[in-house]
């Protein structure tokens, strides 16, 4: 009988309930009393990196299509007697679905009948159904939203600077896939990627909102043990080396757009097999790019008088378990003079050493952004699921803010700013240069 472990975090007056069933399903459980709704994320380790992997129903090496792990989820809503969205409208729930680079999520959010709907959630997840007639179907319904997102500026631009980072790398390559991909897909890859991904050994069971965890624990086992799951070994996967460098420096197309948009950064050279040494990196280069560029610090503030960029300027650092970047941005009727301009900043800044003062504010309000994620029922959600599939613990991330010191933020800048390992994705209008 698999029992509770409670682990509690005096700092922030939360406790989590976790347990492991005999399946393997991970489940963690954050009572809030104060909430109003309860927020359920069911997720899988697979997302659109994982296209090379050891089948668990053949044993042999397989490759399938870009963008199986994304269409996989699409179809996981259908079912024989029909829509999953019904069942949960049904019991007053929302729900949704999303695929990254490294996982898959399904979700419901509701107010009340969270047993009925937790029920659902894990019933339909379980249940795959696919035919090669909804399987064609779905392949014109994603080859239109394809064309689609290949027509907005926000996702040229950022697969745009993927590309410049990893060049053919998957890392690189939209998670929904292309139409000539998408358009190879068959209802037994279907299969052989769920058997292989869906294992409950390879998924967690977030839930969050003012639940009793002995009640929730009862609903969960009750349904888990009426299925019968095959013990697995650990999945074997396969992923293409990672270009040294920068793969293009400059990468440039046209839309029809108001404005050019710009988007620029560094490939981390960054890499640590323990979670908590990359968790603290990862740390310390959020704090500096939104000391020196986020949306309270003097530099935000003063490319905007420059006429250089507008509000929609934004930083991000994006981590995971086999890559790293930071990616500056946003609308510029002088595109690389914004780039120079932030690039030079950021040179001048390295050598100086970040300020003391800007650092201690980028940390107070990292702590505080922090506190106020526990107050979301989806953005604890999201942040707890993707830090744990990545062996780091919520509560972890609190003490290494408040620990992490300006010698660590300053020698992650430094290193970060390799010139080898930047690129650039510029957007310019159809109607010739800006």
């Amino acid at each position: 009988m698999t029992t509770w472990t409670e682990k509690q975090s005096e700092r922030l007056r939360e406790k989590i309930y976790e347990a492991e069933f005999a399946n393997g399903l991970k489940v963690f459980i954050l009572p809030k009393p104060e909430f109003r709704q309860t927020y359920a994320t069911f997720t899988t380790k697979y997302g659109s990196l994982d296209n090379e992997f050891i089948s668990a129903s053949s044993g042999k090496r397989v490759r399938v299509p870009d963008g199986i792990a994304h269409f996989l989820e699409h179809k996981m809503f259908e079912e024989e007697d029909g829509d999953v969205f019904n069942q949960f409208a049904k019991f007053g729930a929302q729900a949704n679905a999303y695929t990254t680079f490294d996982s898959t999520t399904y979700l419901f959010s509701s107010t009340s009948h969270v047993e009925e709907n937790l029920r659902v959630l894990l019933d339909f997840v379980q249940n795959p159904y696919f035919t090669d007639q909804n399987v064609d179907k779905e392949k014109g319904i994603i080859a239109q939203e394809i064309k689609m997102y290949e027509d907005t500026p926000n996702w040229r631009s950022y697969f745009g600077l993927l590309k410049g980072f990893y060049g053919d790398h998957p890392a690189a390559t939209d998670i929904a896939g292309t139409v000539d991909s998408i358009g190879q897909i068959t209802k037994e890859d279907l299969y052989e990627c769920y058997r292989t991904f869906y294992h409950p050994s390879n998924m967690i069971l977030f839930i969050v909102g003012p639940v009793h965890p002995e009640k929730v624990w009862d609903w969960i086992q009750n349904n888990q043990e009426a299925k019968a799951f095959q013990k697995r070994q650990e999945i074997a996967r396969f992923y293409p080396d990672m270009p040294q460098k920068a793969v293009h420096q400059s990468l440039e197309s046209r839309l029809a757009i108001a404005q050019p948009k710009v988007l620029f950064g560094y490939k981390d050279i960054f890499y640590h097999t323990d979670p908590m040494v990359r968790n603290r990196h990862e740390a310390a280069m959020e704090l500096w790019m939104d000391a020196l560029l986020g949306r309270g610090s003097k530099l935000f503030h003063d490319l905007i008088e420059e006429g250089l960029t507008d509000q929609g300027f934004s930083v991000e650092y994006e981590m995971t378990e086999r890559y790293a970047h930071s990616i500056f941005g946003g609308n510029s009727k002088k595109p690389m003079d914004l780039v120079l301009r932030v690039q030079n900043a950021l040179t001048n800044t390295a050598k100086s050493g970040l300020n003391q003062d800007d650092f201690l504010r980028a940390k107070r309000k990292a702590i505080g952004r922090f506190v106020s994620l526990l107050d979301s029922p989806q953005g604890v959600a999201h942040v707890f699921t993707s830090q744990k599939l990545r062996g780091i613990d919520i509560f972890d991330t609190m003490q290494v803010l408040e620990q992490i010191d300006l010698t660590e933020v300053n020698d992650a800048l430094r290193a970060h700013l390799q010139n080898d390992q930047h690129a650039v994705s510029l957007i310019r209008q159809l109607d010739g240069e800006a």
